[in-house]
């Protein structure tokens, strides 16, 4: 396939400019489907724009207004609005209870027991703590010790 220099305009500025043969075939391999609507000083000064408002704070610096949407919170009952578009079956939290939550499971967190310094120490016996998980029904258990057995060195030696 034979590709030929086109003129193209410019949606910003309306200036015309040239898409080259080899443009075309760097779009074809990359399977573009759509030729370019800027040309190369236009889309240079619109990409600094777009990196300069990233930069500065997030999507409202860059022009971009953030998707809210009104709905109810599944803890307390309260109208609340979420920064994005809750799916179906799943809980919505307002900010408060997501806080209270948050902070609840990070004080639930089992601080795990130090290890033994010496070989011959019997491990000390730790409680297990199972969490349901809201996504399925099976319980998880943390820090699972292995099973403690009454047999020594000599016991396993007379067995060999």
């Amino acid at each position: 396939m034979d590709f030929v220099d086109r003129i193209l305009t410019c949606t910003d500025c309306g200036g015309q400019f040239v898409f080259t043969a080899g443009e075309q075939l760097f779009f074809l391999d990359k399977q573009f489907k759509n030729d370019p609507k800027r040309c190369k000083p236009c889309k240079s000064r619109r990409g600094a724009l777009g990196a300069n408002a990233a930069t500065g704070g997030g999507p409202a610096a860059a022009g971009i207004s953030r998707t809210e949407t009104r709905t109810v919170c599944s803890e307390c009952g309260i109208e609340t609005t979420v920064p994005f578009k809750p799916t179906q079956g799943r809980p919505v939290l307002c900010r408060q209870c997501y806080k209270n939550k948050t902070t609840a499971a990070a004080a639930a967190q089992p601080v795990a027991a130090p290890a033994p310094t010496t070989a011959s120490a019997p491990a000390p016996a730790t409680a297990t703590t199972e969490f349901a998980s809201p996504a399925s029904s099976a319980p998880h258990t943390a820090h699972r010790q292995p099973p403690q057995s009454d047999l020594t060195a000599a016991d396993v030696s007379m067995a060999i």
